[in-house]
């Protein structure tokens, strides 16, 4: 004869065991849950490529303008004589003694000869800073957007804006422009300020 023994346990396990899976409230909750992180996940991302466009833009500027600065800065110091005035029609009128020495554009002779120059100038039809030399096909575009049409002045040791063309005044380059917004970033407005002069003087 053979007994049968039932363990005290064995009708909770078997209907523990027959239970499967989820309440429509507990479905519910937890696809909420699972959207919201989703979504959470999803704007982090968002903002991370939006602050990275951000900081791009900011570090090519930046970068854009330590390069404009060191290489203008170095034709001035090492130039035999440099003289600030305005482009009118692609001519270059200097400004002369009793003029206020403030201008559009910057003409730089690195050495004695005048048929070698560099000429640093504001475009007013299309806003740009460009620089040219005496090669011809030369002209390239330095900055875009520019704001103010006075880029340069000669100045003391003071920062005073000089009205003649003594031999130790101080080339002062004031850029002001911006770049426009674009896809989720928005305009960024820059201002460039130095002052340089010639290591050379008479």
């Amino acid at each position: 004869m053979k007994i049968l023994i039932r363990h005290p346990f064995a009708r909770q396990c078997q209907s523990a065991g027959t239970v499967g899976g989820f309440t429509l409230a507990e479905l519910l909750v937890a696809i909420t849950v699972f959207t919201m992180l989703l979504g959470g996940i999803i704007f982090a991302h968002l903002f991370g490529l939006s602050m990275f466009q951000i900081t791009e833009n900011k570090l090519n500027a930046t970068a854009d303008a330590r390069n404009l600065i060191g290489s203008m800065a170095n034709e001035i110091r090492a130039c035999r004589s440099a003289w600030v005035g305005n482009i009118t029609n692609g001519v270059f009128a200097a400004k002369l003694n009793g003029e206020t020495q403030r201008g559009s554009g910057l003409l730089i002779y690195p050495t004695t000869n005048l048929a070698n120059f560099i000429v640093y100038f504001v475009n007013p039809s299309d806003q740009t800073f460009r620089r040219t030399t005496s090669t011809p096909g030369s002209a390239s575009i330095v900055a875009e957007s520019v704001t103010n049409a006075m880029v340069f002045s000669a100045q003391d040791h003071l920062g005073t804006v000089l009205t003649n063309n003594q031999n130790n005044r101080v080339i002062h380059l004031n850029l002001e422009f911006y770049q426009t917004a674009r896809h989720m970033r928005g305009a960024d407005y820059y201002k460039l300020e130095t002052s340089v002069t010639r290591r050379a003087l008479e």
